[in-house]
């Protein structure tokens, strides 16, 4: 993701997220923490003739990292896109040299704790009223060894692609 991506992510995001949505200000500040030496984020974009359709981001901090957003249009649901978004935010990860990623993720929104059950993440707890302002809850959830679940990036093992 770059800084011209944001407008077309930020659309999105308010179509996907109306009451919990990211401000233009909270992208540009991922944004300034995504490159250089001291690179702490990994954002990505997933483009289809041109128009953004999908979105994610990472933070990482040690060797933990978090989830911080995965996104896809509507009219992509179903088609593999949130797994592969998630498939190169473990890479990013595991290149970070993370040994844990954890996630929050609407108690409601069973159809992303599928998608991440299937990448091996485990419900650890819930943050109560995190979604705001619908007061609507968390639920916490947590992957060892990212490495494990991406093809290719095992620990010790050479990744040529």
């Amino acid at each position: 993701m770059r800084w011209w991506d944001i407008d077309p992510v930020l659309r999105m995001e308010r179509e996907l997220f109306p009451e919990d949505a990211w401000s233009r200000g909270m992208f540009w500040s991922e944004l300034a923490h995504a490159r250089g030496p001291g690179a702490t984020r990994r954002y990505l974009v997933a483009e289809e003739d041109g128009h953004v359709v999908g979105y994610a981001g990472l933070v990482t901090s040690g060797e933990q990292a978090d989830v911080q957003t995965i996104a896809v249009a509507r009219d992509h649901w179903g088609t593999g896109l949130g797994a592969r978004l998630l498939t190169e935010l473990l890479r990013a990860a595991t290149d970070f040299e993370c040994t844990e990623v954890l996630l929050e993720c609407r108690v409601d929104n069973t159809r992303a704790q599928r998608l991440y059950e299937r990448f091996g993440f485990e419900p650890i707890g819930f943050r109560r009223g995190y979604y705001q302002p619908g007061n609507v809850d968390a639920l916490v959830m947590r992957l060892t060894d990212p490495s494990t679940s991406v093809p290719g990036t095992e620990r010790g093992t050479e990744n040529h692609g």
